[in-house]
């Protein structure tokens, strides 16, 4: 066959693409490869390229984009309330049903019923971020982010009313198998609200927005300890004449977290599809171009270089005559897609490196009774009454949240388009190895010599979780990974986060007191620093997502066999 179609047909192209902005140059680069490396334009390629490079200049702040990421912020904040009011919650069931027990065991909820109840939530978190994850690519990113929330506002309030049943079904396993339910739901946040911000945003501020959503985190963090005190505040004199009395406290806690989902629910179910993800099935040019959002769809009718570089690129495969494999390009499968190691790589780098941060991210709050301890806010549990106990603690860890965790968030938040990601996520493994290093093996030498040296480096190790790896490891996997599997392959590095929280959870947590109360605290900071160093290695796999358009990132034409 004749080259000379397809050669006037990629000058056609480069003369119109030739007169793009600054921009758009990313498209121009991405398309000027595609036609040049077969001399064979693909018509659907070059007009999706081209469309979405004019989304990313679409990226002014309107009602609508303040809505969504409110939305999405809400959730995270949601979620974090849910996950960690269980602390609180498993404090007060100690005093609930183990207030006439004796010894030691007394106010205390035994250990496997503790480690039960709050490794449940990360348990149904890992399956659900692997089902909805996977359901996002396939059915839709809004609608199974819908079906999660409801999954959450459902479980929530049976879990507020969890009690014992049959034999052998006491409150802890009922709390337990509504938990695991409830953390199904709140996993498909994670690579929904990912998947969603980051096809809506630009390019400029992408990273900026997804930190932003995923820092209300920090806010659902001390919420839970606030509702928790101005609870136990407005039974305080009932729970002091009888204990019991906390049996509605802890309910009270729980079923609050279903109040921002149902406030957020409507708009949930009214959230419309993303146009990559429109436009991503689309037959062609015509469906992806009527698939846009209003406001798009204003701009490109209006915008004559679109429209010249759409006349253009269709006359020009008209008349080019292109053989049948190029105008029916085959996707590839998500195993023939990440059978190659350049993919593989980045989808085991994400999904380590979140491991390998969980796993002393949700370890390192076992340190959090050592250092409510340090700063006085521990109490007395056998000789305090029962209210001035857990307001104190649950003081202590709004204290300690703000030291460290909500600033970390939002530095990460201000800084993440100037340092960028890899850059952020490097330095915060790196600090963290040597904050791990130093509190495992000088431990007892600092709590003995200045309890104030330990709340420091305790609340700067905390800081750079957040700013670090804890923000990035959520932002980088809903970038890295093309429109057909982006939703999937988060699923996967998120559900690789849980595992090491199980891990940290089911597993350290049950190391903690041998030889004695918190007595192998240090040489569990120690195996975290050897994690944090592991996800620093890892990193290096992960591309730096600065700046990029999605498609500029992973190139789009990989997708296709």
């Amino acid at each position: 066959m004749s080259l000379v179609p397809e050669i006037e047909a990629y000058s056609c192209v480069t003369n119109v693409l030739s007169d793009l902005p600054e921009s758009e140059i990313a498209f121009k680069d991405n398309a000027s490869s595609v036609v040049s490396s077969n001399l064979e334009p693909d018509h659907d390629f070059l007009q999706r390229q081209y469309e979405l490079a004019r989304l990313d200049r679409t990226t002014k702040a309107n009602w609508e984009k303040i809505k969504k990421l409110t939305v999405c912020g809400v959730a995270f904040l949601n979620d974090a309330y849910d996950m960690f009011a269980i602390n609180i919650v498993a404090m007060i069931l100690g005093f609930v049903y183990y207030h006439d027990a004796t010894g030691s065991a007394q106010n205390t909820v035994p250990k496997k019923w503790d480690t039960l109840i709050k490794i449940a939530v990360q348990i149904g978190c890992l399956l659900g971020q692997l089902v909805m994850g996977r359901l996002g690519d396939k059915l839709g990113r809004t609608t199974v982010y819908a079906a999660s929330l409801m999954i959450a506002i459902i479980t929530t309030i049976a879990s507020a009313f969890s009690n014992s049943m049959v034999k052998g079904f006491n409150v802890f396993i009922v709390l337990f198998i509504w938990r695991v339910i409830l953390g199904f739901g709140i996993g498909g946040d994670y690579p929904l609200t990912a998947t969603i911000v980051s096809e809506y945003a630009g390019a400029k501020n992408r990273g900026k927005l997804m930190a932003s959503v995923f820092a209300w985190q920090g806010f659902g963090n001390v919420l839970a300890p606030i509702i928790s005190i101005a609870a136990t505040a407005c039974f305080s004199t009932q729970i002091d004449a009888d204990v019991l009395y906390l049996d509605y406290v802890w309910r009270i806690i729980i079923g609050v977290g279903c109040i921002p989902g149902v406030a957020t629910l409507y708009w949930r179910l009214c959230m419309s599809e993303s146009s990559r993800f429109q436009s991503m099935h689309a037959n062609n040019t015509a469906s992806t171009t009527h698939s846009l959002e209003p406001e798009n769809e204003k701009l490109l009718a209006t915008d004559t270089s679109s429209s010249r570089a759409s006349q253009l690129i269709s006359q020009s495969v008209q008349s080019s005559q292109l053989p049948e494999i190029n105008r029916q390009r085959r996707p590839k499968t998500f195993m023939q897609y990440f059978g190659e190691w350049r993919h593989l790589k980045v989808l085991l780098g994400t999904s380590i490196a979140w491991f390998a941060l969980d796993v002393a991210f949700y370890g390192i709050n076992l340190n959090s009774s050592v250092v409510i301890e340090a700063i006085g806010f521990a109490g007395d549990l056998y000789n305090d009454k029962p209210s001035k106990y857990i307001i104190r603690n649950c003081l202590g860890n709004i204290i300690i949240n703000i030291l460290g965790s909500v600033p970390g968030y939002w530095i990460s938040v201000f800084t993440i388009e100037r340092l960028g990601r890899k850059t952020i996520q490097l330095m915060g493994f790196a600090v963290l190895t040597i904050l791990y290093v130093i509190l495992g093996f000088a431990y007892s030498q600092i709590l003995a010599k200045s309890s104030g040296t330990f709340i420091f480096l305790f609340s700067l190790a905390q800081l750079f979780q957040n700013f670090g790896p804890n923000v990035t490891t959520f932002v980088i996997p809903g970038e890295v990974f093309p429109t057909r599997f982006r939703s999937t392959a988060h699923g996967i590095s998120a559900a690789s986060g849980k595992l090491g929280a199980i891990v940290a959870q089911g597993g350290f947590m049950q190391l903690t007191n041998i030889g004695g109360k918190n007595a192998w605290i240090n040489h569990l900071l120690q195996v975290f620093a050897l994690f944090m160093f592991v996800g620093f290695a890892v990193t290096f796999w992960i591309p730096e997502s600065k700046g990029k358009t999605l498609e500029e990132i992973c190139d789009e034409s990989e997708e296709f066999a």
